[in-house]
């Protein structure tokens, strides 16, 4: 690739609005706003962005309590810079602060392969529930 790539862990300097654009246009947009899509991210255990020529590419966050349970969530590279080892880099960036902890995440069928070469192993069991409507948070006001 003839481009540099650069990584990021802060939030600051993401356009959340061009985030979520990009996100629709290359198949990897879960419903979230664009606010929706800055809170997630700010309010994570850490985050990894990577980025040229002044645009996310690449994007990824974990959830954790710190202690011994961590959940990897919402790992995406841009199609056209797919296979480039940007995921690769991102997810083990996370993982770096994650010692001692189980780190769980969910995956479609057709990205396990990535995730066992980074040392994931399928777990026998999972389940999921959502809460009320999807993406609808009632205010406590």
């Amino acid at each position: 690739m003839d481009t540099e790539i650069t990584f990021t862990r802060t939030t600051a300097g993401v356009d959340w609005v061009e985030l979520k654009q990009l996100l629709h246009d290359d198949d990897f947009d879960n419903g979230r706003s664009p606010k929706q899509l800055a809170v997630s991210f700010e309010s994570s255990h850490a985050v990894c962005f990577a980025w040229t020529q002044g645009k996310v590419i690449g994007k990824a966050r974990v959830l954790s309590d710190g202690v011994c349970n961590a959940y990897l969530v919402d790992v995406w590279t841009h199609s056209a810079y797919r296979r480039a080892g940007i995921a690769t880099a991102m997810v083990r960036c996370l993982l770096e602060d994650l010692p001692g902890q189980h780190v769980y995440l969910q995956a479609e069928a057709e990205n396990l392969e990535f995730y066992r070469m980074l040392g994931f192993r399928e777990q026998p069991h999972g389940l999921s529930l959502v809460v009320g409507q999807w993406l609808v948070v009632k205010s406590s006001a």
